[in-house]
């Protein structure tokens, strides 16, 4: 059975559980109320989360009060408690960041409200339950990839995310463990992001060249730190010379995929993410059984499969 098919049948199954969910979460009869806690809504791939969240909900007959951390963790924790003040029944939670992440949760928690992590979780105050991509497997296929595009030589400039979170350990990890078979691919710089952001790839791009002008391959942990080096690798007069590759699957780095710009992303299954945060949130708002973590899987994503996932986006 192919991976698509399987995806299939499991974005119908969830629709059918979705279906019943309704009678299973008025029957107290009270009307639900979830709380959307995002980092940061200018990121499309947290953009597509709250998305896929609000249209979900709202078939659903639920409502969903949103809020935007706008990147800063002091903000995020003044907003969940906001939202404990306001008695929702359940918090989607995607932390801003490492700094003070565990706070929201300990908060909810107190107050005896299930807290659903998405793309991010607690260190020392996980959520009830994690939704994420399996970034350590998913970064490991893009390292396999590079290696192989590469001939398995070259010398690679990684932008990191955010230190501390989540996608960024797991996306080190995975990709650390491709590098390490593929020894002729050296890694001759690395610096961390503050917000995951293009003009921050940008500048971090263009100071990696200054320094070390024999980069042949860059890594950028999201999309958009990946399109920054690319802008840069452009501006050196190194485009089509330099390998770039990004993680996301966002809007813009599918389209960069498409036109050439990135040579592959990692593509996430951010509207089915947002699908099952809801389920998990009404399951455990009944005292359901939910499991602690609910890894996805990502698709490698190139200019030879990129053309359905610009079309519709899993």
């Amino acid at each position: 059975m192919t991976r698509t098919r399987i995806a299939a049948l499991g974005l119908s199954t969830l629709t059918l559980l979705l279906a019943a969910a309704p009678v299973q979460a008025q029957a107290a009869g009270k009307k639900v109320t979830i709380g959307l806690a995002v980092a940061n809504l200018q990121a499309n791939f947290f953009n597509q989360i709250k998305q896929s969240v609000e249209r979900t909900a709202k078939a659903q007959g639920i409502t969903v009060i949103t809020v935007d951390a706008k990147g800063d963790s002091a903000t995020q924790v003044s907003q969940i408690q906001d939202l404990v003040a306001r008695n929702v029944d359940a918090i989607i939670y995607i932390p801003a960041g490492a700094t003070a992440a565990a706070v929201p949760v300990r908060t909810a928690r107190a107050a005896g409200i299930p807290v659903v992590n998405v793309d991010r979780n607690a260190a020392g105050a996980p959520g009830d339950t994690f939704i994420a991509t399996d970034s350590v497997a998913a970064a490991q296929t893009l390292g396999d990839y590079v290696c192989k595009q590469t001939g398995g030589k070259g010398n690679v400039a990684i932008i990191q995310g955010q230190l501390g979170t989540t996608p960024e350990q797991d996306r080190d990890k995975g990709f650390s463990q491709a590098l390490a078979k593929c020894t002729g691919l050296k890694v001759v710089a690395k610096q961390a992001s503050n917000a995951w952001a293009q003009d921050e790839g940008f500048n971090i791009a263009q100071d990696m060249l200054q320094k070390t002008p024999d980069i042949t391959v860059f890594f950028g942990r999201a999309d958009a730190l990946a399109l920054g080096a690319a802008q840069a690798a452009k501006v050196a007069g190194l485009g089509g010379k330099v390998m770039v590759v990004g993680f996301d699957g966002d809007t813009a780095g599918l389209q960069a995929v498409q036109s050439g710009t990135l040579s592959a992303t990692m593509t996430q299954r951010t509207q089915y993410m947002g699908q099952l945060a809801v389920k998990s949130a009404l399951d455990l708002i009944n005292k359901k059984s939910v499991p602690k973590v609910q890894l996805q899987a990502a698709t490698l994503t190139t200019k030879a499969n990129v053309a359905p996932f610009l079309k519709t986006h899993p």
